[in-house]
């Protein structure tokens, strides 16, 4: 058994993973993890998948015969370990144009690794303006300071609320 990365995006509709579980099971894998998400009418995600790797291409090739749905896949020689900590740091703030950016730049900055890097952008009804949401793991190096990285985070808008926890 080899790792397997797959994404998949299409219009979406209601039984969109449980086919895609189907035909993982079906190829003899087993469903190491996953996350999706509903986007502007688009199913859109990833799976890591243990597959015996002589069946790679043909689960690959049987995904993409699901109706509507396109799938590209990474076959994976190993999964790598990290020892190094990892933060969660959460961000809020007033939504603009390059917050992202701003955010990506500082982390790669102190040669952060991201992991999972989730954002929304919400409402805010008694401000009358978007709210900028981000939760981000990274891996941080032993040498870094995690408050230099915040502090870093914090001067990108005098606005910026970054909070900051060791994951465990």
């Amino acid at each position: 058994m080899k790792p397997v990365i797959f994404t998949i995006i299409g219009n979406d509709k209601p039984g969109l993973v449980d086919a895609v579980a189907k035909k993982v099971y079906e190829y003899g894998g087993n469903w190491q993890g996953s996350s999706f998400a509903h986007m502007a009418g688009q199913f859109a995600g990833f799976v890591e998948a243990l597959v015996p790797a002589d069946k790679h291409q043909a689960l690959i090739d049987a995904l993409n015969c699901i109706n509507g749905l396109q799938v590209n896949s990474q076959s994976v020689n190993e999964s790598l370990q990290n020892d190094t900590d990892e933060l969660t740091i959460e961000v809020m703030g007033n939504d603009r144009p390059g917050i992202v950016q701003q955010i990506t730049n500082i982390l790669n900055g102190f040669n952060l690794n991201i992991i999972v890097f989730n954002s929304t952008c919400e409402s805010a009804p008694n401000w009358g303006n978007q709210m900028f949401k981000a939760k981000v793991r990274v891996a941080i190096p032993a040498d870094v300071d995690q408050d230099d990285v915040k502090d870093a985070l914090e001067a990108v808008a005098n606005d910026l609320v970054v909070d900051i926890t060791t994951t465990l």
